[in-house]
């Protein structure tokens, strides 16, 4: 089992964090004060843990419900009544989410704490560290964890207010979005120099060099939706800085799917910036909680992998998502399952006993009660046959098989709880590659001797026995991307840059544009007065 103070150094702290949530500016009340704490250097690393606590907190739930609940790449219907959760998941696909929507005053409230956080132990360890490296390196990672949280709002909501100043306990307006865009970038640029340069356990669970650049090139990338001025050619650039480190490669194909195995780690070679897991790990505050076996193997299925639990299995994709899948030599389709299900061996039929009404309550038949076994089939089609409105498929064998279901991250039958060992990718090699393919195709420069095609080769080569492609549009890169960043939650994010976000898939028919970014929480404006609701929603 992977321990996250392994990587991270975060012992139990005998301190109480109480942080901001909806608002970045109500006071934190702490222990952890110059006066007391922290003195030596493990107690300087014992400071920073909280920040990577908080990060970890909610990236597997609202942050992946938000970055792929609302694109074509996945669907979380209820059955039988199961997971309606006050329309939470069903307002997600549908776009008609309102400023009351659980996960999108989730998602608010977790990356405001994560900034909170930061800036509590960034005010610290600049009044109690010597000056020096270790204080130059240790405060340009909190930074740029500061800034990585002011992106993913920043992607989400526009313009949001910043507040970077530990003690300010003022309400805040919103800053414009290009405004944060300039300060993420101004904050990455001065951290580059002062992070660590290597790669692997000295830095893995926190942000080097190479993050920074990655995440600037995410930026540049998608310039022109933020700030309406295009950065391809700044875009090439960070990817060129990640790429000339030398400190990553593309996993060859017959490493892909281990990448997001329960026991991966700092030996993944494409893992620029990972968030690191452990069900066993007890930080202070809430310790973050990796769920997707829960939410994505069907519950006939957990002898199959072994799980301690029975899942909930509501997740799935939909055909429109599935149709990229369309290689059979890729090795990336085996994350995926699909049709007539057999147990690990390939061979024996994974086998349902229930009643001819158990396995379709619609049947009307006077044998109803009567034994019925089948083999699990799951189809790609998701059908509201109970109620529409409700988004309920039913509550019968034939409901929770229906979807294709996707286990990228691999269920863990080693742990005792739900909660899962796997570390899930944030900035991946691959994507550095692909971001710089698009970025030539966008009209960037070609260097180091690259061109887009010859970038998507070295990714495709690494995924399937098909021969090289010959050509590549930026549809085509598009479609790559859905392959290869499957279930990563940055779909949403390549949605929209696409001009694909308004599109109809699955029950949705809302091409509100507006919708590219959430509504600002009803409770996050009940506690700063100063913030003003997005266009397009109730104000």
């Amino acid at each position: 089992m992977k321990k996250i103070s392994k990587y991270l150094g975060l012992p139990i702290l005998m301190v109480v964090l109480l942080w901001s949530c909806e608002n970045l500016d109500v006071p934190i009340t702490t222990q952890l004060t110059p006066d007391v704490f922290p003195q030596n250097s493990t107690q300087y690393i014992q400071t920073t843990g909280p920040v990577y606590a908080a990060f970890r907190g909610d990236f597997a739930f609202s942050w992946w419900w938000t970055q792929s609940l609302t694109t074509d790449e996945a669907i979380m219907p209820a059955r039988g009544g199961n997971w309606f959760d006050n329309r939470n998941y069903i307002a997600m696909h549908y776009h008609d989410w309102t400023a009351d929507n659980g996960i999108v005053s989730s998602l608010w409230d977790w990356s405001s704490r994560v900034i909170g956080t930061s800036n509590q132990a960034i005010s610290i360890l600049n009044e109690s560290m010597p000056e020096g490296a270790e204080k130059a390196t240790t405060i340009s990672e909190l930074k740029t964890m500061r800034a990585i949280s002011y992106f993913m709002m920043m992607d989400s909501y526009g313009n949001v207010p910043l507040d970077t100043l530990y003690g300010d306990f003022s309400s805040h307006a919103k800053s414009d979005r290009k405004v944060v865009f300039e300060f993420i970038e101004k904050e990455l640029k001065k951290a580059i120099p002062n992070l660590n340069p290597a790669s692997g356990i000295s830095t893995y669970g926190r942000p080097n060099k190479q993050t920074a650049n990655a995440l600037l090139a995410k930026m540049y990338l998608n310039a022109e939706v933020y700030t309406g001025t295009q950065r391809y050619n700044d875009c090439v650039a960070a990817c060129d800085a990640v790429i000339s480190s030398g400190l990553y490669a593309v996993e060859p194909r017959t490493t892909y799917l281990q990448m997001f195995y329960p026991n991966n780690g700092p030996q993944m070679k494409e893992f620029i910036f990972a968030v690191p897991y452990d069900p066993a790990a007890t930080t202070v505050g809430f310790n973050g909680q990796m769920y997707h076996a829960r939410y994505d193997v069907p519950r006939s299925e957990r002898a199959k992998f072994g799980l301690p639990f029975t899942p909930s299995a509501p997740r799935s994709t939909l055909p429109e998502f599935y149709a990229n899948f369309n290689d059979a030599n890729d090795i990336r389709n085996k994350q995926w399952l699909t049709g007539l299900q057999f147990l690990n061996d390939g061979v024996t039929p994974v086998k349902v006993t229930t009643t001819k009404k158990g396995y379709d309550q619609f049947y009307t038949g006077s044998d109803g009660g009567a034994a019925y076994t089948y083999q699990v089939d799951l189809t790609p089609n998701i059908v509201l046959r109970q109620n529409v409105t409700l988004f309920d498929c039913g509550n019968d064998e034939i409901a929770w098989n229906m979807g294709y279901r996707n286990v990228k991250f691999y269920p863990d039958a080693t742990s005792t709880s739900r909660n899962q060992n796997n570390d899930v990718p944030f900035l991946r090699y691959s994507d550095v590659l692909l971001m710089k393919a698009e970025a030539i195709l966008r009209g960037g420069n070609a260097t180091l001797g690259h061109t887009a095609l010859s970038l998507v080769n070295m990714v495709r080569d690494n995924r399937t026995t098909t021969a090289p492609w010959t050509s590549v549009t930026l549809e085509d890169l598009y479609k790559e991307r859905s392959r290869e960043f499957t279930w990563e939650a940055w779909h949403r994010n390549d949605m929209i840059r696409f001009g694909k976000y308004e599109g109809q898939w699955g029950f949705k028919t809302n091409t509100d544009t507006y919708r590219r970014i959430f509504p600002i929480p009803t409770n996050a404006r009940v506690l700063n007065p100063a913030l003003t609701q997005n266009p397009g929603y109730p104000q």
